[in-house]
């Protein structure tokens, strides 16, 4: 791939500007030759303003001028300072020791019983594993299911506490924020809690008269 900036644009000044083939200017520019007849056609590039590669310091002088000369020869560019800041570095790929490589199942039992609203695509990218494997030990159809248990990823040492608190948090933000955005569950009303009788003396029974001999030994007869 070229390290010029702006080929399409690069390409557009050397087809207007040069008597380059379409083969060389397609080698400088990263391009196919057929794109570069397409931009001498007026077909591709319609709108795009031709940059001069030689101002734009990509490109010497006296290298252009020996690809004029020979149709054979082909350009090399002045790599510019500014090309690697302008490229996306991708970050490496998690490595996982191999001594490791094997506690990465329970770590995943962990994540799928203790915290469920963590997503694969979180633990594949904390613990450096694929879905697939999330999968197999989720339903259980991993090779070494029997013996996987669930074991705290730094218990393992396959991550940092302060980076395993910091997922969990952010995934329970979002579980949270998604719940609210679909309703949730409704609030339950607080019972009202039973209201106790008040306690009133029972009334003695009141005797209508004075005992008597009679009501309290009996009649004899």
């Amino acid at each position: 791939m070229t390290d010029i900036l702006m080929p399409k644009a690069t390409a557009v000044w050397l087809v207007d500007n040069t008597s380059l083939t379409f083969e060389q200017i397609a080698d400088f520019c990263g391009l196919h030759p057929l794109e570069v007849r397409g931009i001498a056609d007026g077909d591709v590039a319609r709108d795009i303003r031709g940059v001069d590669p030689i101002t734009g310091g990509q490109l010497t002088r006296e290298e252009l001028d020996k690809a004029q000369a020979n149709e054979t020869y082909r350009m090399t560019a002045i790599v510019s300072r500014h090309a690697e800041l302008l490229k996306t570095h991708k970050p490496a790929p998690k490595y996982t020791p191999v001594s490791r490589r094997q506690d990465r199942p329970d770590a995943i039992s962990w994540f799928v019983k203790n915290h469920p609203e963590v997503t694969d695509a979180q633990i594949a990218k904390l613990l450096g594993t694929t879905k697939s494997t999330i999968d197999s030990v989720r339903n259980r159809t991993h090779w070494n299911s029997p013996n996987i248990k669930p074991v705290d990823p730094v218990t393992l040492g396959l991550v940092g506490q302060l980076v395993l608190d910091d997922l969990i948090s952010k995934a329970a933000d979002k579980k949270n924020r998604d719940d609210a955005k679909k309703g949730g569950p409704a609030l339950e009303p607080i019972a009202s809690e039973p209201v106790e009788p008040e306690f009133v003396p029972e009334e003695r029974e009141r005797r209508t008269a004075e005992p008597t001999a009679a009501s309290v030994f009996g009649n004899r007869e």
